[in-house]
Parts: structure tokens; C-alpha cells; sequence
């Protein structure tokens, strides 16, 4: 039966030409209940998940190592347990990513589970994502090419109820139902395009809801969980991003950009499928909770594909110290030396301590007038990072500064793995469907580009004239700038737009905040940033900028030694610092 004639009675409106599709999960480890929460809530066609980052590809690799009949995000397993009657009662098609490094793992289990529960759905699952075999990289723990939705789409046309796969993009689990449900040949790349955007949207759950949203503080009904999202996805490729009623959180046009510029790199955004332009996407406010997406554009997709490459880059460990009151400096630079004559007989092959930060003059508390000072060390080897490291430590506890104390016991190394962004042609990646009944089919792959994009479409300069001299305030960025931030790799990624506040000057202010986000400025903002390469890409359709800082994480989340390894705080660091606004803006 066609995914038309299956969600017809699930769909508000006429299902030939409005697919809905629902998001119960944005990392490994949300909210449990979410999915029976999105399949209780009002009507849907077709319920995602996405489970897997970089990290997380990282996380299910040490899985394999102990276990290799594992791989996959168990965490979904527990939800289908719960929920699979559920869904195939009330004609709801399940396509998750949660098949990470065993997608065949995974559907094994899922059938074991129906069987249980007295269930007999069609469990299909796409493969050929794992690169390990090729042996292209010495040493990979994981390698893992990023598949696009054409594969989903062959699985849901052939009847699947359950579709699991590994690593595919995150937009390709919308971009797949998409394309089944209207029949969109490989080369609508509109339509894919759009799509794409609604999967963007979709992919992290409650961060198009308001969650990590910088305007929370106007955020209704945030007493209750957030609704995840959903979207409405027209054969034109056009979509309306909403949730269910009565869930907390909204839909608005800020939110919705909050997770656009999410992780994003240049104005094209390269998928398998297609290649986004994402300087074309439009919002407008249809209504309470419903935010339109127009006017996508897109061409054909690149001809290699991306590869998430994760290595064990060796073993780490820390501490922690607590410094309290006066000459905390001298105090730091004490207990600096000591460790570090302490380690010298063999010392770990990096060593990083944080900034220090001085505690507030006169505090009327002990924690205000205390800061942290932590340090961490990496090496290939586990033995320096241990039991030297970790008691030399302990043993300056009466033989140190005074106060000195630690915010947790030592604890044992732990390894790290280090992310690498890798690319293949097409040829040595075989894009796999397995069907219900086994059988198995060969995606074949779209047309690509023959020619490479520019990679400098909207990158500075501003198109605006320059700026005449008037009165200006020193007031913080976030005074009507939102942000929203994260990591790519060893890259952070900052999106910056003016807040759709009902102000008479948003032209003015997107002019105004797209003059000023240069490079230079941004190193300004961001000290860190002074030597790195750092681009800043025009996105006036959103009235915004996105900031890629090219190094500033290192070799990634699980490597970075920096406060935040994530980045996930860059933004509303950048919306805190103090900048000149024209007064004509505020």
C-alpha cells in the first residue's frame, strides 16, 4: 500500500498534497516520552528521530568494541517497545537514524520486539554508510559516509511501516518521506531543497521550539515541556513548521531561524541529494505556532560525499581547583608550578589549564568570592594522565595554597577520539536498501554537478553603503540580536539575526548588524579567534549573518580542552559583549 493511501486518514488536510511529518527526538539521549507524546497529539503521516552526531558515532563505536553485536541507539529500541502498536494503529510510518553503526543490528532487534508484543510490522533498513572495510583510513574507529533520503524513500514505497538506517543527514529522514509521498523525480531539486530546510528545521526537536532560543524569556508556556516540531511539507516542497496543540514552547519566525542557522556552514548547504540555497528560504507567520518556508532553491548535489571519520586520539583526565578570596592570581601561579614540577619526570604530552577569572571585590558570599581553575591533560599513552597525574594533585592538598581544595575527587583517564571530515566519489559508496522480505536494492545515485558552486556566495563584503557618523550606545549585541551557536567538527559555528520584535527599524538594524559582523570584528567579539580563519556569510532573507570560526574547537567535542567544547554557549557569550548601536536603532 502507498504512503498516500496509508496516511490518508491521519492527514487534516488532503493527503495527496500535505505530508506531516513529526519529530520525536533532535540527539541520543532526549526525552524518552516524546515519542508517544507526538504520536498522541494530533494527527501525523510520518514520526523521525534523529539520534546521531558526530560524537555520538564516537559513543557507538566504543559500544562495538565491547559488544560488537551493538552499534545502534538502544534508547530506541525502549521507545518502540512502548510505542510500536501505537504507531502501526494509527497508520503512522516510524524512520529513524538510530541505526548508527548496526542499522541490520537494530532491525533484528525491532523484530524481536514485535514479536513480543504480538506485532508484525514491515521493518526495512538502508545501509552502506560504513566505509570501515575500504580501509581508506588508517586507524578509523569510525568512518561513515553521510547518505541522502532516496533510500528511505524506496523503503517507504515498498511498504515499510519501520525504516532504520545509519548515518544518512539529518534533513534526509524528511527529505525521504518527502519523496515518496509526492513522487518527486531526483531532479526537483526545488522541491528537494525544500525539504531539506523543513528537515533542518526538524532535526534537533525542541530547538525550533524554543528550546536554546536566546528570546526565552518571551517564550510562552515554558512551565510545560516543549512540543516537539513538525512540518507540513507541500508537493511544491514548500512547508509550515507547527507542533501539536497544547504543548509548550512556540512556533515563530525567530525560533524557527534559531535552528536554520544551527551548524550551518556557507550559503549552500551540500547535500546528497541536492545542494540548498539557503540565501533563497523565506518565513513568514501564518498564524499562532505555524511559520511558512518559501521560495527554497536548490541544483543538483556535489559529486562526493562527505565522510565522518572518528579516530582515538589518546587519553585524558582533569582537575579541578577551587581559589577563594585574596591574591587568587599568585595563588594559581603557585599550584601551576607546583603540579608542573610534580609531572616533569614524565610529563603528559599536553597540559592546558583554563583561564583565570578573578572572583568579585568584597563578596558577601564564599562561592562569589571563589573561581575555578581546571586542568587537563591529553596523551597517547593512559599511564601519564593517571595515578601520576591524579595523586601528584592530591598530594598538594596541605602542601599548596591556602584554601585549596577540589570540586570532585580525581578520577581515571578517559579516552578521547578525534573527528576528521573526509570526502569520496560516489563510486566507492554503495547506498543499500534491505527490504522487509530481505531482498535487496541499490540506490542508484542522482544526477551531480559537473562544476563546483562558488564557495564565496555570500561571504562579506556588506551590499549596504557605508554608515555616516552618528550617536551611538555601548549596549550589549543581544540588546535586539538573537544567536544561536554549536560545533562543526573542530569548527564553531555562530548564527546571529535581529529579533523579529515588532520594531519600526528591523531594515535598519538588519542593515546595521550585517555591516558590522565582519571577520575583523568578530576576532574583536571573540579573542579566542585572533589567527584563526574565520567567514561571515549574508543571510538578509533571515535578516542575519552566520559566523564560521574555523579551528576555534580544535580536533572537536571530544578532543576540545576549551570551557565550552561545543560552542553551545558562543552565542549568547557574543550577544552579552558591548558594542556601538546607532542610536537611531533602539
Amino acid at each position: 500500500m502507498s504512503l498516500e493511501a496509508r496516511s490518508a486518514h491521519t492527514s487534516t488536510t488532503d493527503a495527496a498534497q500535505v505530508l506531516r511529518i513529526g519529530n520525536c527526538s533532535g540527539f541520543y539521549g532526549d526525552r524518552l516520552t516524546a515519542m508517544r507524546e507526538m504520536l498522541e497529539g494530533g494527527p501525523l503521516d510520518v514520526l523521525t528521530g534523529d539520534y546521531l552526531a558526530e560524537l555520538t558515532m564516537l559513543i557507538l563505536g566504543r559500544d562495538t568494541m565491547k559488544d560488537p553485536s551493538l552499534g545502534y541507539a538502544r534508547t530506541f529500541v525502549r521507545q518502540a517497545e512502548d510505542c510500536l502498536g501505537l504507531a502501526l494503529e494509527r497508520g503512522v510510518r516510524i524512520v529513524a537514524n538510530a541505526g548508527g553503526l548496526n542499522p541490520a543490528g537494530l532491525a533484528d532487534r525491532l523484530r524481536e520486539v514485535a514479536r513480543g508484543l504480538g506485532l508484525d510490522p514491515a521493518i526495512a533498513h538502508v545501509e552502506g554508510d560504513d566505509l570501515r572495510p575500504l580501509g581508506l583510513w588508517d586507524g578509523a574507529l569510525t568512518a561513515n559516509a553521510y547518505l541522502g533520503g532516496l533510500g528511505i524513500a524506496a523503503a517507504l514505497r515498498a511498504g515499510a511501516d519501520v525504516v532504520v538506517t545509519g548515518r544518512v543527514t539529518d534533513a534526509s529522514l524528511v527529505v525521504g518521506p518527502a519523496v515518496a509521498h509526492h513522487g518527486w523525480t531526483p531532479e526537483q531539486y526545488d522541491e528537494l531543497a525544500g525539504a531539506v530546510v523543513a528537515g533542518h528545521v526538524l532535526e534537533c526537536g525542541t530547538q525550533a521550539t524554543g528550546g536554546n532560543f536566546s528570546g526565552f524569556l518571551s517564550l510562552p508556556d515554558r512551565d510545560r515541556p516543549l512540543g516537539f516540531p513538525l512540518a507540513e511539507i507541500a508537493a511544491d516542497g514548500s512547508s509550515v513548521i507547527t507542533k501539536h496543540d497544547g504543548t509548550g514552547g512556540a512556533v515563530t519566525v525567530d525560533t524557527v531561524t534559531a535552528q536554520l542557522v544551527y551548524e550551518i556552514q556557507s550559503t549552500r548547504y551540500l547535500g546528497p541529494d541536492v545542494t540548498t540555497h539557503l540565501d533563497s528560504v523565506r518565513l513568514s507567520q501564518q498564524g499562532p505556532d505555524r511559520v511558512a518556508i518559501t521560495g527554497v532553491r536548490g541544483d543538483a548535489p556535489p559529486p562526493q560525499l562527505k565522510v565522518c571519520v572518528n579516530e582515538l586520539g589518546g587519553f585524558r583526565n582533569s582537575v579541578e581547583l577551587v581559589l577563594t578570596g585574596l591574591d587568587v592570581d599568585a595563588k594559581a601561579a603557585w599550584v601551576r608550578d607546583q603540579l608542573t614540577a610534580a609531572l616533569a619526570a614524565r610529563p603528559p604530552q599536553e597540559t592546558t589549564w583554563s583561564e583565570l577569572v578573578l572572583p568579585a571585590t568584597d563578596a558577601d558570599t564564599e562561592q562569589g568570592a571563589s573561581t575555578l581553575l581546571r586542568c587537563t591533560v591529553k596523551d597517547a599513552d593512559p599511564a601519564p594522565v593517571g595515578k601520576p597525574f591524579t595523586a601528584a594533585a592530591v598530594e598538594l592538598a596541605l602542601a599548596s595554597y591556602p584554601g585549596f581544595t577540589l570540586t570532585s575527587p580525581p578520577s581515571p583517564p578517559t579516552p578521547y577520539g578525534v573527528y576528521r571530515a573526509r570526502y569520496v566519489d560516489r563510486s566507492q559508496v554503495e547506498h543499500t536498501v534491505v527490504h522487509a522480505d530481505g531482498t535487496r536494492e541499490i540506490v542508484v545515485d542522482p544526477p551531480v554537478a559537473t562544476a563546483g558552486y562558488e564557495p564565496d556566495i555570500g561571504i562579506r563584503p556588506s551590499p549596504y553603503p557605508a554608515t555616516a557618523d552618528v550617536l551611538t550606545r555601548r549596549l550589549p549585541l543581544g540588546t535586539f540580536v538573537h544567536a544561536r551557536s554549536g560545533d562543526k567538527g573542530g569548527d564553531a559555528n555562530l548564527g546571529l539575526w535581529v529579533a523579529h520584535d515588532g520594531s519600526e527599524h528591523r531594515d535598519a538594524r538588519v542593515e546595521w548588524l550585517s555591516k558590522l559582523i565582519t571577520p575583523r570584528r568578530i576576532r574583536e567579539l571573540v579573542p579566542e579567534a585572533v589567527g584563526l580563519e574565520v567567514d561571515c556569510y549574508l543571510l538578509p532573507n533571515l535578516g542575519g549573518v552566520n559566523v564560521v570560526i574555523h579551528g576555534l574547537l580544535g580536533d572537536g567535542v571530544a578532543a576540545s580542552t576549551r570551557f565550552d567544547p561545543q560552542a553551545k554557549g558562543l552565542g549568547e557569550w557574543v550577544r552579552s559583549r558591548h558594542v556601538s548601536i546607532e542610536d537611531g536603532l533602539l
